[in-house]
C-alpha cells in the first residue's frame, strides 16, 4: 500500500470560532486576518483582459513574449535587475503555486534540505514536504552545520512580520549558497510596499554581484495590482534553473490562461495604479498602527509589506480572543512558527470604512 503523505492540519481552520465571535459584533466583523485585496482591479488591467478574451487555443507554459518582456522591463525599472533575458522569465498560476511546488520542480527529494525563515508563510514548509525533502526553519545559514542544503527560501519584505533584509545580508546568503551549490529562491511579492525601509531584490547586482547563477525571484501581481482573483505570478532568474522548471511544468500542464497573461502585461507596464494602491495602504497602515499603539500594543518590524506585527506580550490566542470580542479578526502569530507565539498579524487589506471601524473599537 502506498505511504500516505503526512501534512499538518490547515491552520486557518482553528481561527473559525474566533471569526464567529467577531462576526457577532453589532456593527459586523472587521476581518484583518487574511491579506486578500478588497480594492478594485485597475481598469487598465480589466480592459486588457477583455480584449484578449477570444482565446480558443492553448497558452504556452513559457508564456507570451509580450509578458516575458514586460516582466523584464518592470524588474529593471522597479527591482534594479540588470541583464535579465526574457527567456529567464516564466509565468505562474499565482506565486503560492510556485512556493508549493518549486522543490518538486527542481527535482528535490529525500535527503535534501530546504531552508525557510523561522517565521514564515506555511507553504514554504509544505512545499518541502510535498517533494519529500526536509524543511528546516532557520534565519542563520551558518547555524545549519553539515546539512546538505539544496534550496534556501528568503522572503523580504517578510510575511508575517514585515521585516526587510538588507542587501548585505542577502549577499551573504547568496555567497554561502553558491559555495555549496544550493539554490536561493526569494519570495518578493511585497517588494513595492516599502514604508520605513526600501526592500531590495535578489536580482539587484548589489546582492548578486552581477550574476544570476543559482538565483530565482518569485513575484506576484495579487497585492500590487489587486489581481489575487486572476492568479497571476511569475518567476525570473538563473536561465538554466528556469529551463529546468519549465521542462517539468510543460509535462504537468502548468499554464497561465492567455487573457490573464495579457492582463499581466498591462499591469506590469503601468506604475500609476500601483502607486495609487500603495497610497491606500499607507493611509490604512497609519490609522491601524496609531490605534493599536494607543490601545497598548507594540508594533515590531513592520517596516514594509502588507501587515502589522503586533503584540501585547501575551499568548497570541489570548490577543486573538481580545480582538474578536471587539469584532476584529487577526491572524495568530503561531501560524507562522513558534517564534510568533506572542504576536498577531494585522492585515491592511480592508476597506477604509472597516479600518476606521477597527480604530474606533480599539479606542473604546
Amino acid at each position: 500500500m502506498p505511504q500516505r503523505l503526512q501534512l499538518p492540519d490547515f491552520p486557518w481552520d482553528a481561527l473559525v470560532p474566533y471569526g464567529e465571535r467577531a462576526a457577532a459584533h453589532p456593527d459586523g466583523i472587521v476581518d484583518l486576518s487574511v491579506g486578500t485585496p478588497v480594492d478594485p482591479t485597475p481598469e487598465v488591467v480589466r480592459r486588457a483582459l477583455a480584449a484578449a478574451a477570444d482565446a480558443p487555443g492553448y497558452p504556452t507554459t513559457l508564456g507570451t513574449p509580450a509578458l516575458r518582456e514586460a516582466a523584464v522591463r518592470w524588474l529593471g525599472r522597479r527591482a534594479g535587475a540588470q541583464g535579465l533575458d526574457p527567456g529567464a522569465v516564466i509565468p505562474a498560476i499565482g506565486s503560492k503555486e510556485l512556493v508549493a511546488w518549486l522543490p518538486t520542480l527542481l527535482g528535490l527529494g529525500a535527503g535534501d534540505t530546504v531552508v525557510l525563515p523561522e517565521l514564515a508563510y506555511p507553504t514554504y514548509d509544505i512545499g518541502a514536504r510535498l517533494a519529500g525533502a526536509d524543511p528546516v526553519a532557520s534565519d542563520s545559514v551558518t547555524a545549519l552545520g553539515p546539512r546538505r542544503v539544496a534550496l534556501i527560501w528568503v522572503n523580504s519584505p517578510a510575511n508575517p512580520h514585515g521585516r526587510v533584509l538588507p542587501a548585505a545580508h542577502l549577499a551573504k546568503v547568496v555567497d554561502w549558497a553558491r559555495e555549496r551549490g544550493a539554490v536561493v529562491a526569494s519570495d518578493e511579492c511585497y517588494l513595492e510596499l516599502g514604508w520605513e525601509e526600501r526592500p531590495v531584490s535578489i536580482l539587484d547586482p548589489a546582492v548578486n554581484g552581477g550574476s544570476l547563477d543559482g538565483l530565482l525571484a518569485v513575484h506576484s501581481l495579487s497585492k500590487r495590482s489587486n489581481l489575487a482573483g486572476y492568479r497571476a505570478g511569475f518567476m525570473a532568474g538563473d536561465p538554466a534553473l528556469v529551463r529546468q522548471v519549465l521542462a517539468v511544468r510543460k509535462h504537468a500542464g502548468f499554464m497561465v490562461p492567455t487573457p490573464v497573461q495579457a492582463a499581466m502585461v498591462a499591469a506590469l507596464d503601468d506604475d500609476a495604479h500601483v502607486d495609487e494602491q500603495r497610497e491606500r495602504y499607507a493611509r490604512r497602515r497609519d490609522v491601524l498602527r496609531s490605534a493599536l499603539v494607543e490601545a497598548g500594543f507594540r508594533i515590531d518590524h513592520s517596516t514594509a509589506g502588507l501587515y502589522l506585527w503586533a503584540t501585547r506580550d501575551e499568548p497570541c490566542w489570548d490577543t486573538v480572543g481580545w480582538l474578536a470580542d471587539r469584532g476584529i479578526l487577526a491572524a495568530p502569530g503561531a501560524f507562522y512558527g513558534p517564534a510568533g507565539g506572542s504576536h498577531v498579524r494585522i492585515a491592511l487589506t480592508a476597506t477604509d470604512e472597516r479600518v476606521d471601524a477597527a480604530a474606533k473599537r480599539l479606542a473604546s
